[in-house]
């Protein structure tokens, strides 16, 4: 089902962000499935190209998120704040964030997809996230603090936990015993 005519009218046929006329295309803002136009925002391909990660995004192409986080349509708000949020490093989206306002159901509905960039993320030798729950290898025989064991090398550590306040910790068993490991001696 296409939105596109109902997108332009609603619109002006200009990009909802950047004011722009130039190769307008819909873009859905995920997780929404598309059920209706209220879920697309009509953008140039420039930009939805930066969303969709096929091209690097280049901050000076978002701030007219200056002009468009103040629109009456949800889903434009939503894609300024995730954007405001990714492009914080620069300077001026910290100062936009700040005056950003969103309905509850807005905001829960822009924060779906992002990643906290504050949260803990654990991750292995080659830089692969792990999670509680998954199994690793040793990649590397440990001596085990506190024991005359020796964890070897290829062994495998099923269902570990992440030590939640440290980054470079998981809590595993090995022969029957559960030892701390540093993530740095596992891979996924």
């Amino acid at each position: 089902m296409s939105f596109e005519k109902e997108l332009a009218a609603r619109s002006g046929n200009v990009c909802e962000l950047s004011g722009s006329a130039e190769e307008l295309v819909s873009y859905l803002v995920e997780p929404k499935t598309g059920g209706n136009s209220d879920e697309f925002i009509f953008i140039t391909k420039n930009l939805k190209e930066q969303l969709d990660g096929t091209k690097d995004v280049n901050p000076n192409d978002w701030r007219c998120l200056n002009d468009s986080m103040w629109s009456e349509v949800e889903a434009v708000k939503v894609i300024a704040y995730r954007m405001l949020n990714q492009l914080q490093g620069e300077g001026w989206p910290a100062d936009l964030l700040e005056m950003i306002y969103l309905e509850e159901d807005t905001l829960a509905w822009a924060k779906e997809t992002m990643e906290d960039e504050f949260a803990i993320k654990h991750v292995d030798s080659n830089g692969v996230q792990i999670k509680s729950g998954d199994s690793v290898v040793l990649i590397k025989d440990l001596d085990v603090k506190g024991s005359s064991m020796v964890a070897k090398r290829g062994t495998a550590v099923r269902n570990i936990r992440v030590v939640h306040d440290n980054p470079e910790l998981i809590e595993g068993k090995v022969n029957g015993q559960t030892i701390y490991i540093l993530t740095q001696y596992v891979k996924k």
